[in-house]
């Protein structure tokens, strides 16, 4: 289904938490980290340890994208008037293959950005296959008519663990409206994320 189910166990397993809620995540089973010392008693975190940790779990939840475009997604919030940690999570709900996987089009944030790059998904009508697209409020995604009878899709819309967040709006099956840029508290993550930390990590 998708190359980076090794990735997403590991992520979750060096984070100690199960980051996407999926009920096959290793962290359900061994909630310490991976490898011989993984069982140590933690010594306490530093500051900086503190806010490269909240980036490297927000970074690796929307899909473990480059830190070149996260950064420059940090970037671009930062210009934004109002608090710069919304923004953020704003910024990054508008990518389209997170659009994608809050719809259910989607079983995975890696899954989803397969769906867009192989030219599944629709933006307003138009095929789009960048996965980093940004979405604005009124647009609407829907999938292509190949896309509908994947079973890919049909396992995604049948999960029970998700629900389609408020600020995305379905219409059938098959298409939603992205109705609003959501806050922090509206995003349906299935740990904390702290974007506050991640601009302190910028900010240093």
């Amino acid at each position: 289904m998708t190359k980076r189910t090794r990735a997403k166990h590991k992520l979750d397993r060096r984070m100690g938490e199960n980051i996407w809620g999926r009920p096959n995540s290793p962290v359900n089973k061994r909630s310490y980290g991976p490898g011989q010392h993984g069982q140590r008693r933690k010594s306490k975190m530093s500051d900086f340890g503190l806010q490269l940790r909240a980036k490297q779990k927000l970074k690796g939840y929307y899909g473990d994208v480059t830190e070149k475009q996260f950064k420059r997604t940090y970037q671009e919030a930062s210009r934004i008037k109002g608090d710069t940690g919304q923004n953020l999570i704003g910024l990054l709900e508008q990518r389209l293959d997170m659009v994608v996987y809050r719809a259910k089009f989607a079983p995975t944030i890696f899954a989803a950005r397969q769906v867009v790059s192989h030219g599944h998904i629709l933006l307003n009508g138009v095929k789009t296959n960048v996965a980093s697209a940004r979405v604005k409020v009124g647009d609407v995604v829907s999938l292509g008519k190949k896309a509908q009878d994947m079973a890919l899709v049909i396992e995604a819309q049948s999960l029970p663990e998700r629900d389609i967040p408020d600020y995305v709006s379905p219409d059938g099956n098959d298409k939603v409206t992205f109705t609003r840029v959501p806050k922090l508290d509206e995003v349906p993550y299935p740990v904390t994320m702290e974007p506050n930390l991640v601009v302190e990590f910028y900010s240093r």
